[in-house]
């Protein structure tokens, strides 16, 4: 046998060794894991933390790639390498390949011996992504790319074996909702982690008090109100250079088939803390809604609000908006037959009341927290081998945002069945073409804007 042959069987026998170890965990990390679960003190405990430095030094780094390198994308990584022990940054892709040096830079200082991103691992381009998942050095990708592109980067993943994170909203369309479905299943089979960016599932206050809720402190639930208002949003120049794709790509939030529109690409928050609380997605939703403050070529409304009827006859009030100048407010109410819940977004903490209005529990928020939690708990069922699969949690409530937005672009009355089985809406261009042109912008208009 060749150097060269005995080199590459070598690299082989390392890589499938490792891919062993990464799926089913070593029996030190799995027992003590099992240990932590039980007795882990409060977030912070100095005891704890550095028994997990030690636990993951003895092991092989889990290596991560970022895809997706803008402020959400960077904001993940430095929360999973601050949280986590044990694991390198060890490549980022971008469609804007010139920034990823120093965003590598910049995390390599920030976080000392946890970033080894080689040049050749810094990847622009529409296709970047494609050389992370080729990529055997790659354990785990982040993903934090527009909303269009999620559904087929994850099932891709999931097919090439990664370990994944991926921010909200999982999909925009009905056609994406399915392909996260069958990526779903696909994890669960194959053992690998899905971990979504839906953060308040994982903030101290939203679980204990909606764990509250579930154990009947406010009775049954009879219905709930949710509001996910705030100020404008970004919008960026086009460039002279850029092709009508690029820059629609480049100013995603302001396009229906790259973000979904604010209540699915922000109000999705708010949406998914309901589900969580109903057990499960509405059976239907009637909306309404327009346009007052967008930029010119913008095609998002700027306010919904939408009625969603629940299994049991409980309905829920939805409203979302971006106006400048306009009232803020995010918050979930909750009503039940004994007492109602007010679990509020950020940090503004969580409480229950009884039909007195008496106070009966309060628990502050903490977001930053959250938000490094679910990259913890990502690396943490890498490590002990006990994968987290919730992305069809995470699609069901993208596409409840859907429905809202369906409802109100076309001013029907639109049920969850029919838009799970039935719709053939599928907003991702079919030509494709990163350097192409792309139709005139546009905004739905209800009654004329056609149920599919």
């Amino acid at each position: 046998m060749t150097s060269q042959n005995s080199d590459a069987t070598s690299k082989q026998s390392s890589d499938a060794n490792r891919r062993h170890f990464l799926k089913s965990g070593s029996v030190l990390t799995a027992g003590a894991a099992t240990v932590l679960a039980g007795t882990r003190p409060v977030r912070g405990d100095e005891e704890v933390a550095e028994y997990e430095r030690t636990l993951a030094s003895s092991e092989p780094p889990i290596r991560i790639a970022l895809v997706g390198a803008g402020g959400r994308g960077s904001g993940a990584i430095n929360d999973s390498l601050s949280i986590n022990e044990g694991i390198k940054l060890v490549a980022i892709a971008d469609l804007d390949g010139s920034k990823l040096g120093g965003l590598r830079d910049s995390l390599a200082k920030r976080h000392e011996g946890k970033v080894n991103v080689a040049d050749n691992k810094i990847y622009g381009g529409i296709d970047g992504y494609k050389r992370v998942l080729d990529d055997a050095d790659v354990d785990v990708v982040l993903f934090a790319t527009p909303p269009a592109f999620r559904p087929s980067y994850i099932a891709e993943a999931v097919d090439a074996g990664k370990h994944i994170f991926a921010e909200k909203p999982s999909c925009v369309d009905p056609a994406g909702y399915r392909i996260c479905l069958a990526a779903h299943d696909k994890a669960v089979a194959n053992g690998t982690s899905i971990v979504t960016g839906t953060q308040y599932r994982r903030q101290t206050n939203y679980v204990e008090c909606i764990k509250r809720i579930h154990e009947g402190a406010i009775g049954d639930i009879v219905s709930a109100s949710a509001r996910y208002c705030s100020n404008g949003i970004w919008n960026k120049i086009r460039r002279p250079e850029m092709s009508d794709t690029e820059f629609q790509v480049f100013n995603w939030m302001h396009f229906i088939w790259l973000s979904g529109d604010q209540i699915v690409e922000q109000a999705v928050h708010n949406i998914d803390t309901i589900n969580w609380i109903m057990g499960g997605p509405p059976e239907s939703a009637f909306a309404v809604g327009g346009r007052f403050t967008r930029p010119e070529g913008s095609e998002m409304w700027d306010s919904m609000a939408v009625d969603y009827q629940y299994p049991g006859n409980r309905m829920v009030s939805f409203i979302c908006r971006q106006i400048p100048g306009a009232a803020n407010e995010n918050a979930n109410v909750i009503y039940g037959t004994k007492g109602k819940a007010t679990i509020y977004g950020i940090n503004s903490g969580a409480k229950i009341e009884d039909r007195d209005g008496k106070e009966t529990f309060s628990m502050e928020g903490n977001i930053g927290a959250a938000y490094q939690q679910e990259h913890k708990d990502l690396i943490d069922s890498v490590r002990s081998g006990k994968p987290i699969v919730e992305l069809k949690e995470t699609a069901d409530s993208s596409l409840t945002g859907v429905l809202g937005r369906v409802a109100a672009y076309t001013g029907q009355n639109v049920s969850w069945d029919f838009l799970a089985n039935e719709s053939k809406l599928s907003l991702f261009p079919e030509d494709f073409d990163i350097n192409g042109p792309r139709p005139e912008s546009s905004f739905a208009i209800p009654g004329q804007s056609k149920l599919i």
